[in-house]
């Protein structure tokens, strides 16, 4: 007899469900039901106005719905009683298409049917800054390069242990915790695992930080470029490539060029081809290119990519290859939505290996003082990114013309906003001109 999810509720003492869900700005949306009627949410889905979120609707669409995945339960470590599930949206009946989790679930389905699990991890850097954002919260944290700085470490002890606790407790598999290269700045690290899982931890965990920060009354960002003069967060993507049968990794080949197949580098070959329109989901907001192409930070490196090129064991390259069997992306930010991050890049990864793309030569160079002559600089700005997105067939043909065309949308939308706001520097510069 299978158990209900109020039968769960009853032998771990929650009292209240979160059913959420991200819209595709990344944004989570929840409606809190009590444990009695939970197993009827489940039969129905919570109820949602598709218009009142970014999804792309508007107030004439019917009601939405988010079905909970009972396999996605997390038990909120900082309150018990509080169960936290994950939905995927329907409308009369049917998925929602520009869904993010949908989407991701479509393209692993892709993947799955042509025997391929994928595999990856994130690297999620985000400031512990005062409550109003102004600052960092420490003030004594100021080295000019802080890079794993044991002292500021410590003195956040409290509330990274208390995040690295709950991630021991939730079986994730914490395996170490850093201050980063900017004042404030850390990073969380926990083992890697298929891509739904991982997107599902990824949304969960900027939770769970911005939560527990919030209880140790400070705050917590995912922004990309919150300070100008200070490293941004990024978000790094490990991916690896395995058979659904046989468990093998295959990405792996010990004979291969640092230790990947031929594969391999199709993936990535399809990731460079598509880096352009690809950089729209990995970097999707306006302070995401504060973070790209910026000047040198107080630590004297931004450790943020600027061009589209490929690497060894070498920070500078959008793609860095640190091991064998696996790949690690360095475009993506804090911003990026978990779900539409993973699609993006595995669909040009899938891509790739359909059109058996070359990734061209590997270079070792200083890309910041020696970008490689053959390298394609990244997009300037969101919107140049949108338009690559646009223009693109692959996510056209994979993701669907009507996906893109919602996404595109809303966040042009956005930049249409940003650009009718004057701001500061602008008076400063203009008004005598």
């Amino acid at each position: 007899m299978l158990t209900t999810l109020s039968q769960r509720a009853e032998e771990l003492g929650i009292r209240y469900f979160l059913v959420s869900f991200t819209d595709l700005f990344g944004t989570l949306r929840a409606k809190l039901i009590p444990a009695s009627a939970i197993d009827s949410a489940c039969r129905t889905g919570a109820g949602f106005a598709g218009f009142a979120t970014w999804l792309d609707m508007t107030p004439a669409d019917p009601d939405m719905f988010a079905l909970p995945d009972p396999d996605s339960l997390i038990q909120l470590p900082w309150k018990p009683e509080i169960g936290w599930l994950t939905g995927d949206l329907v409308m009369n009946g049917q998925p929602v298409p520009q869904a993010p989790r949908t989407i991701l679930k479509k393209t692993l389905q892709r993947a799955a049917d042509m025997g391929y699990e994928l595999r990856t991890g994130v690297e999620c850097e985000f400031f512990v800054i005062t409550p109003d954002g102004s600052a960092v919260a420490d003030a004594a944290d100021s080295q000019i390069k802080p890079c794993y700085d044991q002292q500021s470490l410590v003195r956040q002890y409290d509330l990274i242990a208390e995040i690295c606790d709950a991630m021991q407790e939730l079986g994730w598999n914490p395996y170490q915790n850093d201050h980063e290269d900017a004042n404030g700045q850390f990073e969380m690290n926990w083992q890697y695992a298929d891509a739904l899982l991982t997107a599902d931890r990824h949304v969960f965990f900027k939770y769970l930080v911005r939560s527990l920060a919030e209880k140790h009354g400070l705050r917590a960002t995912f922004m990309p470029k919150p300070f100008s003069q200070l490293t941004g967060n990024g978000c790094h993507m490990h991916v690896s490539l395995w058979d659904r049968n046989s468990g093998r990794n295959l990405f792996l080949d010990e004979n291969g060029r640092l230790g990947l197949s031929s594969l391999a580098f199709q993936f990535v070959g399809g990731v460079l081809h598509s880096a352009e329109a690809m950089s729209a989901f990995t970097n999707p907001t306006i302070n995401s290119w504060r973070r790209l192409n910026a000047p040198v930070t107080t630590s004297g490196a931004t450790w943020s990519p600027r061009t589209i090129s490929f690497g060894g064991n070498n920070r500078t390259h959008m793609i860095r290859i640190p091991d064998s069997g696996r790949f690690e992306l360095r475009l993506a930010d804090g911003s990026a939505n978990p779900y539409l991050l993973a699609a993006a890049v595995i669909e040009a990864g899938l891509d790739g290996m359909a059109h058996n793309r070359d990734p061209g030569p590997l270079s070792d160079t200083n890309a910041y003082i020696a970008p490689p002559k053959e390298a394609r600089r990244l997009p300037e700005t969101l919107l140049d990114a949108l338009r690559a997105l646009e223009a693109s067939p692959v996510y056209a043909e994979r993701l669907g013309a009507e996906v893109v065309t919602s996404y595109v949308r809303l966040r042009r939308n956005q930049w249409r906003e940003y650009s009718s706001h004057v701001s500061e520097w602008e008076r400063e510069h203009t008004l005598d001109c």
